[in-house]
């Protein structure tokens, strides 16, 4: 079974890709999502949260106190790599059990910030749902009623357009100028063929 990861810059439009694929049939392994689920189910992980910003990490009923965690790493680059050197192992071990029960002949595994947590490097192949900044800023200001200036902020925290660029071996164009469907129908048969001939990159 190939592994593909599948990301792009807050804006590209990668989870409206993901759907697409998962009509197709393809499991789809959403890792933020998970990522935040395990930060209230995985023991080893609550525990060196704890550790790390203290027991007001958390309240009494065991929920998130997500306020104080992002009021610590939001503007502090060393605290919020910490915090992720905790979540994305534990993120890393939920795929690896996730994907041992999958049938498919490939699976997806979509996160933000595949490229720089050095996730990518775990996958067969990586996408990239790419589109302008303009666009992308445009996008989210529109989806979550936020300022220019807050969307600009959050990008901030990802890499380049450029640098993911580089790292991506597929890209998917989410300009408006392309198709969406002839694309992703293009690159799941690149991906079956690859599964089926057992290529590997």
């Amino acid at each position: 079974m190939l592994k593909i990861g599948i990301t792009g810059g807050i804006g590209s439009g990668k989870t409206t890709v993901c759907q697409i694929f998962s009509l197709l049939g393809v499991p789809v392994f959403y890792a933020d999502i998970v990522a935040k689920d395990l930060m209230v189910t995985d023991a080893v992980l609550i525990a060196q949260v704890k550790r790390a910003f203290g027991n007001k990490a958390y309240f009494d009923n065991g929920s998130l106190n997500r306020k104080h965690v992002s009021d610590i790493v939001f503007n502090n680059k060393q605290e919020l790599e910490k915090l992720n050197s905790y979540v994305h192992p534990a993120v890393f071990r939920a795929m690896d059990v996730w994907a041992s029960q999958q049938k498919s002949s490939y699976v997806l595994k979509e996160a933000a910030l595949l490229f720089e947590s050095g996730s990518y490097r775990q996958n067969d192949f990586n996408i990239l749902v790419s589109a302008d900044e303009d666009l992308r800023i445009k996008r989210v200001m529109e989806r979550d009623g936020v300022t220019h200036d807050k969307v600009e902020a959050r990008m901030r925290n990802q890499l380049s357009e450029q640098e993911r660029l580089n790292k991506a071996d597929f890209v998917i164009d989410n300009n408006g100028t392309q198709l969406l469907i002839p694309q992703v129908l293009h690159l799941h048969q690149v991906f079956l063929d690859k599964a089926s001939g057992g290529a590997q990159q």
